[in-house]
């Protein structure tokens, strides 16, 4: 049956972006920073020679410029299309008057996403509610379209949720995934005939690789948490002096 076969899925987490810049008014319309655009542009030379048969990303500025800079050095890169099903899940709202207490805030806010009920943030989206759409979204992506190859870039809570589906662990897990910015999962899909014979299913998932970042394989800068990169913050105190800067 056509579209049968393996596919492979390059999925990536967008890369640094500022939600306190001073002109910033909507924060999901933020951009990349020089930060965010050098880690998209070391993944971009980190997959230079894959072959895309499609590329997705989630709606927003900062994915599509993640992906654009990706494609760049693509020889052959298919058109870029969006998904807003892999938005990022949606957050309740706080009062925060730092980058501190924000990311305090966030720092634990995947943890026990598969209580029943458990949202992101007071009155956010449920986790439940975020992993029907997020997995219904690459469903679609794996079962109703014919590639081999696809780039994927969305966001940590999105990335989480999709780690969690391909383990087979669900939300129960997506607290230990976690996605530095501009990081790089590789999750292989293997799909085959339906028992009805009218479409495809998925048979097996496999995990190829987790949280690569291309700007620094071995994360020797990376002793931070991706939210206390984002915000800029240190709670671990393990942040090492060549790291002042990043």
């Amino acid at each position: 049956m056509k579209g049968a076969g393996r596919r492979r899925i390059y999925l990536m987490r967008h890369g640094h972006v500022d939600y306190f810049a001073p002109d910033l008014t909507d924060p999901r319309m933020v951009p990349l920073t020089d930060e965010g655009r050098e880690q998209a542009g070391a993944a971009g030379t980190a997959l230079r020679h894959a072959h895309f048969d499609l590329a997705v990303y989630s709606g927003l500025p900062r994915t599509r410029e993640t992906a654009e800079i990706v494609l760049a050095g693509n020889d052959s890169p298919p058109d870029l299309i969006a998904h807003e099903g892999l938005e990022e899940i949606k957050s309740g709202w706080i009062k925060a008057t730092s980058r501190e207490e924000l990311a305090a805030r966030l720092a634990y806010s995947f943890d026990n996403a598969d209580t029943p009920g458990a949202c992101f943030l007071p009155e956010g989206e449920t986790f439940e509610s975020a992993e029907n759409r997020i997995t219904a979204a690459l469903e679609e992506l794996v079962l109703t379209r014919d590639w081999r190859a696809a780039l994927i870039v969305a966001h940590e809570g999105v990335n989480r949720i999709a780690l969690g589906w391909a383990c087979g662990g669900g939300l129960a897990t997506i607290a230990a995934f976690e996605q530095d910015l501009a990081c790089l999962n590789i999750i292989d899909v293997d799909v085959t005939p339906n028992d009805a014979g009218t479409g495809l299913q998925i048979e097996r998932m496999a995990v190829k690789a987790l949280n690569v970042t291309a700007y620094d394989f071995v994360k020797k800068g990376l002793s931070r948490s991706s939210l206390e990169h984002l915000f800029d913050v240190d709670f671990g105190g393990l942040r090492p002096r060549q790291d002042a800067s990043a």
